[in-house]
């Protein structure tokens, strides 16, 4: 069993991170604009309203409190499943991830009302499925949850081979 003081510095330095980056996003950029970076990449400036891919973005306004809420609870959930098992490593990086990601997200909602985004992959084999080809903007907390999620898959996965 290890300390659970650097899985919560790993949240805090992602958390930074995030909101570093959305801060110079919102100093540069108007909402809508765009830099294109490579033939599939953009920087932007999008505003979420909703969950992941904006799920309930025009809900109407509740969403906000309903979403941040709902990072809060597990923020708590998570500082606390990283206290009882601060020892597991992959484990625990897969919550620190989503902690840092969480909080990152639960700011923004609660200063802006909204979740900068401004990551914004393309390609045409998309088009089908997404306007123009263009995969739902996200940001560095959307990353770090996302790490975080496979992480824990894979965790899992591991601790079932372990038991066989």
């Amino acid at each position: 069993m290890g300390p659970v003081w650097p899985w919560l510095g790993l949240a805090v330095v992602l958390l930074v991170a995030d909101q570093a980056t959305k801060q110079l996003i919102l100093a540069s950029y108007q909402l809508g604009d765009s830099t294109p970076v490579t033939s599939f990449f953009n920087i932007v400036r999008a505003h979420n309203t909703g969950a992941a891919f904006s799920f309930l973005a025009g809900a109407g306004g509740w969403q906000r409190w309903f979403f941040t809420a709902v990072g809060l609870g597990a923020a708590v959930f998570i500082v606390w499943m990283l206290r009882a098992h601060p020892g597991q490593k992959l484990f625990s990086f897969a919550l620190a991830c989503i902690l840092g990601g969480a909080l990152g997200n639960v700011i923004d909602r609660l200063w802006h009302g909204y979740v900068v985004d401004f990551l914004d992959f393309h390609w045409a084999f998309l088009a089908g499925v997404f306007p123009g080809g263009h995969f739902p903007a996200f940001n560095l907390a959307d990353t770090a949850i996302s790490v975080g999620a496979v992480a824990l898959i894979l965790d899992e996965i591991r601790r079932m081979r372990r038991s066989r």
